[in-house]
C-alpha cells in the first residue's frame, strides 16, 4: 500500500544576489583552477620554501579548486563544496603572507595588491559562505496557512 499524501519537497529558489555570488566564486575558483595548470612554474613560485613538494602542492590544490567550483554549481553538492572552498582558502594563505613577506620576489605584482589581498581574503571566505549557504525559505504571511 502506498501513501496517498507524498508531498514533494520544495527548495526554495535562489535570488539575484545569491546567484551573482555563486557565479563570482564559480569564476574565481574555475580561473583559479585552471591557472595551476596552464601556469604551474608560476604558481610554484608562490609556495613557501618550508612547504615540500611544490609542484604536488599546486596540482593538487588546482584540483581542488576546480572540484568546488563545479560542486558549488548543485544544490546537493552546494554545502560541502562551498566548506572544501572556505577550508582551501585557509589553506592557501600562507602562499598569500609568502608573497607580501618577499614582495621582491614578485616585481610584477604591484605592492599595494599583496597588501590588499589578505583583506580581500577574508570577504572571498564570507562570500563562500554565503553564496553557498542553503536559501532560508519565505514565512508566508497569509494567516490561513
Amino acid at each position: 500500500m502506498q501513501p496517498t499524501n507524498i508531498q514533494k519537497v520544495q527548495h526554495p529558489k535562489l535570488g539575484f544576489p545569491s546567484i551573482v555570488a555563486l557565479a563570482f566564486v564559480f569564476l574565481w575558483f574555475f580561473i583559479g583552477g585552471i591557472a595551476h595548470f596552464a601556469f604551474t612554474e608560476l604558481e610554484m613560485k608562490i609556495v613557501p620554501p618550508w612547504l615540500p613538494a611544490h609542484r604536488e602542492l599546486v596540482l593538487i590544490s588546482g584540483v581542488f579548486e576546480l572540484v568546488g567550483a563545479f560542486g558549488i554549481l548543485f544544490t546537493r553538492t552546494r554545502r560541502i563544496a562551498g566548506w572544501g572552498l572556505i577550508l582551501l582558502t585557509i589553506a592557501v594563505t600562507p602562499a598569500n603572507v609568502f608573497m607580501l613577506q618577499n614582495a621582491s620576489q614578485f616585481p610584477e605584482v604591484p605592492y599595494w595588491v599583496l597588501v590588499a589581498r589578505l583583506p580581500l581574503q577574508l570577504l572571498l571566505l564570507l562570500c563562500i559562505w554565503w553564496a553557498t549557504s542553503p536559501p532560508k525559505p519565505h514565512r508566508s504571511l497569509d494567516a490561513g496557512t
